[in-house]
């Protein structure tokens, strides 16, 4: 293994990032914490209502005060996802068990009313922690879909508008690098040699994975990640000729990506393949 290619990360094109910067606030730094973070703001979440709800226990009956306990699991679900929802609906109950039912400050139910009480809390917030953790998965997706289509927009307008080939690559790579959150590059052709010439999301590429390069470009048949013949290759790579005859190949890290491999990746680079093709 020889020298490592470190290449600085580059951005996308100013239309997506824009609509990147625009989306992201906080609901989005919170969904990306760790995920120790995330159950512990969960567990927080719990405490906070459990205050909430001694301060104002004179004004409600015990068996009502279980309710209070499904605002965390939902905001949990919502914001961190099924485990620290989950989480909140563990710690909600033995919280209201705890302070609210009777013996006090026991996890012993004396009365039957209590008993349906934390069953109920029990069931409701484990409904509404998987219905409201559905709902973000959704949206997650859909966020990321559209992502992918405005990258993808972006990037054909760069060949329509007849941009340079230079600037057309570097967005090839910031383009795969946004539609599967990975480690991307773009390899091709220059004084006979396939080298890389742009990369997106601190990409690395070794000598070895170079050599991979080469031989798909040879064969003409893409090569997927720690399969044979390449069980060390860290990169899917899949070879696209330009009309104007010149060859690249695109690697996509998925070793190192924000989510798991997809079912079919390919679908989404043949879209930009194509205008690697047209761009000539």
């Amino acid at each position: 293994m020889s020298d490592i290619i470190a290449a600085a990360d580059r951005s996308a094109t100013p239309p997506i990032r824009m609509r990147r910067e625009a989306g992201a606030g906080l609901a989005d730094e919170l969904i990306h914490l760790p995920l120790l973070a995330r159950y512990a703001a969960s567990l927080f979440m719990v405490g906070l209502t459990t205050a909430v709800a001694l301060a104002v226990e004179r004004l409600a009956a015990p068996s009502n005060m279980a309710l209070f306990f499904v605002a965390p699991v939902v905001l949990a679900a919502t914001v961190f996802g099924w485990g620290p929802s989950l989480a909140a609906v563990i710690t909600g109950v033995l919280a209201f068990d705890f302070f609210f039912t009777q013996p006090k400050y026991s996890l012993e139910i004396a009365s039957p009313s209590d008993i349906w009480a934390a069953g109920l809390l029990l069931v409701i917030a484990a409904i509404v922690s998987g219905v409201a953790a559905v709902a973000r998965r959704r949206v997650e997706e859909a966020r990321d879909e559209a992502m992918r289509a405005e990258a993808l927009r972006a990037l054909a307008h760069k060949v329509v508008e007849g941009c340079c080939g230079e600037e057309i690559v570097q967005a090839a790579a910031a383009t795969l690098g946004l539609i599967f959150r990975a480690p991307s590059v773009v390899l091709a052709e220059r004084y006979g040699a396939l080298k890389p010439v742009a990369v997106s999301g601190g990409a690395r590429i070794t000598e070895a994975e170079e050599a991979a390069a080469r031989e798909v470009a040879q064969l003409g048949v893409p090569a997927r990640a720690e399969t044979y013949p390449f069980p060390h290759l860290a990169f899917d790579l899949w070879l696209v000729t330009s009309r104007a005859g010149r060859r690249y190949v695109l690697g996509v890290d998925f070793k190192h990506a924000a989510a798991r491999r997809p079912a079919a990746p390919e679908r989404s680079v043949e879209m930009v393949m194509a205008c690697l093709a047209a761009a000539g």
